[in-house]
């Protein structure tokens, strides 16, 4: 038995995304694509692929005869588009993929809290740089308090579509604020790079920890340990080089970021440096940005599924 599933937006995340389903999902099958453009590519693809479509969105959608059997919609289309995706969907009882990063459900980053909201009616995604960093956030904060996390995506540009362009916004603030829910440091801050770079340069990201004296040895195995469940959806994801521990200096302006008794003793700047690469289902590879995100899309689909369907999980 599977688990029927939709997607809204045809462009590159939602096209990917409804790649991934046929390929790699045993327990999800996709039956119906919305999007708004009738000339896209992915709307052609799916069509070929036996894939039901509308190019009339959401309201398209909900009149398909294939939507009364579809109980998890991938939201693969804007910030604000999404907003009335969950009031039409909601009442309507399906569960709630967002991939863009309106963040109105709770953030989900499957190696972290993959498993804390199961039944909820709408779960985000966060961003692609969330995806990538939080992981390692997490890992630090599970041997030490971060006090202060900062991370870094930076991307090629021409894997920076419309969508993610028009919710740059969007991007500083859900990724700040899953750093802290999620990965929980005391206080994140997220920066996006896109790099016009010719060949275009795979996904890269930093990770700075602010953390008080600690067991170093503890956090570089901690941060090995993610890397390894990352890498179980994302095979792409890897570090470029082990975890570098930089004490700061008595004199250094981050020391007004530690808690007052930590200000005078011993504190390190842990950076861990990342590169995704895409698996190239749909998207180029180096488009890692994006294939993170439809992975861990995939990823917490199949686990909701598990949870809404016994039947689901015993396959």
């Amino acid at each position: 038995m599977t688990t029927k599933v939709a997607v809204i937006g045809s462009g590159n995340i939602g096209t990917d995304l409804m790649i991934k389903v046929l390929r790699l999902s045993e327990t999800l099958e996709i039956v119906a694509m919305a999007g708004i453009d009738p000339a896209s590519d992915g709307l052609a693809r799916a069509r070929r692929l036996k894939v039901a479509t509308t190019h009339e969105g959401i309201d398209g959608l909900v009149r398909m005869p294939e939507f009364a059997e579809v109980e998890i919609v991938f939201d693969a289309a804007s910030a604000g588009a999404h907003k009335r995706h969950e009031e039409v969907l909601r009442p309507l009882g399906r569960v709630l993929v967002d991939l863009a990063p309106a963040a109105i459900g709770p953030h989900v980053v499957p190696p972290v809290n993959g498993d804390e909201h199961l039944g909820a009616p709408n779960v985000n995604m966060v961003t692609c740089g969330g995806q990538a960093t939080i992981p390692m956030v997490a890992a630090v904060s599970s041997v030490t308090p971060v006090h202060y996390g900062e991370i870094v995506a930076s991307i090629s540009s021409r894997s920076a579509g419309p969508g993610t362009r028009a919710n740059i916004d969007e991007f500083t603030e859900t990724t700040s604020a899953a750093i802290e829910k999620v990965g929980g440091a005391a206080k994140g801050k997220a920066i996006i790079v896109l790099y016009p770079a010719e060949p275009p340069l795979i996904m890269r990201d930093t990770v700075h920890c602010l953390v008080s004296d600690c067991d170093t040895a503890k956090v570089d195995r901690a941060v090995g340990e993610m890397e390894r469940k990352v890498q179980a959806y994302v095979p792409g994801c890897r570090l470029k080089q082990d975890p570098q521990f930089d004490e700061v200096a008595d004199d250094d302006p981050l020391r007004a970021l530690l808690p007052g008794d930590d200000r005078t003793g011993k504190a390190w700047k842990v950076s861990v440096f990342l590169e995704v690469e895409g698996a190239a289902h749909y998207l180029p590879a180096y488009a890692g940005n994006l294939d993170i995100m439809t992975s861990a899309a995939l990823r917490t689909a199949e686990r909701v599924a598990a949870h809404r369907s016994p039947e689901v999980a015993a396959k």
